[in-house]
C-alpha cells in the first residue's frame, strides 16, 4: 500500500512520527521527513538511509509551510500521501494555562495542520488514490480532565477530518483518521507519566503505535482507534456520557494531584 509512494510526514523527528517514519521507510516509501529539530531530524534521516529527504520546517509558520509545499512540488512523481503527525501536548489545569500556551496548542495541533493540508491539496490532486492521514488521539473521543485544550484541539482535528473526507468523497483523495491511545514519548512530560501510572492506563511504545498505523494503512478504513478498552470507552462517551462523567469524577482527585504545580 505504501511501497514506492511519496509521503510527507510532519512530526518526524521524535516519538510516534519517528517510529512511523521507520515503518514507512521499511515498507518502501519515499519520505519527506518534516520537523523543527534539525539535529534529531538528521539523525532519523541517517538511520533510515536511502534517499529520504529531511526538511527542517515549522508548520506553525507561513515560511515553514511554504517550504513544505515547495519540497513536495519538487518531488519528481508528486505527492501521494500526507501524514499530519506534528503536535504538542497540554496536560495542565485549565485555570493555570496562560493565553500563549492555549493559543500554541490550538495553532499547532489544529489550525496549522488545516492550513498545511489546504496548501498541499492541489499537489495531492495530481496523483490518483492520494491520501491525507491525520494523527489524532483517544482524547478526541474522551474529553479528559487536565487535557482541556489538548482535547479541544484533537476533537477539532477529528471533526476536520470527517468533514473533509465527506467533502472529497467524489474525488480520488482519501481522508483518514488514526487515533493512538497513551504513548510513552518525549511528547509527554513527567507529570503525565505519573498520571498514567496512578490510573493504571494502557501505555504503548511509539513502535507499537507505528505497527498499528501500518496495519491501518493496509486497509481502506477511514478511521481507526488504538486499543479495545479505549474504543469501548469512546463509544460509551457517545451513547452514555453520564456513565463516563461518573467514572472520571472518581478519578478526578488523582488527576488533580498529578497536574503540574504552579
Amino acid at each position: 500500500m505504501v511501497n514506492g509512494k511519496n509521503i510527507a510526514l510532519t512530526g518526524a523527528s521524535s516519538g510516534i512520527g519517528k517510529a512511523i517514519a521507520h515503518e514507512l521507510a521499511g515498507a518502501g516509501a519515499n519520505l519527506i521527513l518534516i520537523g523543527r529539530d534539525k539535529e534529531r531530524l538528521t539523525q532519523v534521516q541517517q538511520t533510515l538511509g536511502g534517499t529520504h529527504q529531511a526538511l527542517v520546517a515549522d508548520i506553525s509558520t507561513e515560511d515553514g509551510r511554504q517550504s513544505i509545499v515547495e519540497a513536495c512540488q519538487g518531488m519528481e512523481s508528486g505527492l501521494d500521501i500526507l501524514v499530519n503527525a506534528a503536535g504538542v501536548e497540554g496536560f495542565t489545569g485549565f485555570e493555570d494555562m496562560n493565553d500563549e500556551k492555549i493559543t500554541n496548542i490550538i495553532h499547532i495541533n489544529l489550525t496549522s495542520t488545516i492550513i498545511l493540508t489546504k496548501a498541499l491539496l492541489p499537489i495531492l490532486r495530481k496523483n490518483r488514490e492520494s491520501q491525507i492521514v491525520n494523527i489524532g488521539s483517544a482524547f478526541a473521543g474522551i474529553a479528559f480532565p487536565g487535557f482541556t485544550v489538548y482535547s479541544a484541539s484533537k476533537f477539532g482535528l477529528r471533526g476536520f477530518t470527517e468533514a473533509l473526507r465527506r467533502e472529497l468523497m467524489d474525488s480520488d483523495i482519501a481522508v483518514r483518521y488514526f487515533a493512538p491511545r497513551g504513548t510513552d514519548t518525549p511528547f509527554n512530560n513527567s507529570d503525565v507519566a505519573v498520571l498514567n501510572k496512578e490510573l493504571k492506563v494502557n501505555i504503548d511504545t511509539p513502535e507499537q503505535v507505528a505497527k498499528e498505523f501500518m496495519g491501518f494503512m493496509q486497509t481502506n478504513k477511514p478511521r481507526y482507534s488504538v486499543g479495545r478498552p479505549e474504543r469501548i470507552f469512546t463509544f460509551m462517551n457517545k451513547v452514555f456520557p453520564g456513565l463516563v462523567d461518573k467514572a472520571l469524577f472518581k478519578q478526578l482527585p488523582v488527576i488533580k494531584q498529578c497536574l503540574p504545580k504552579k
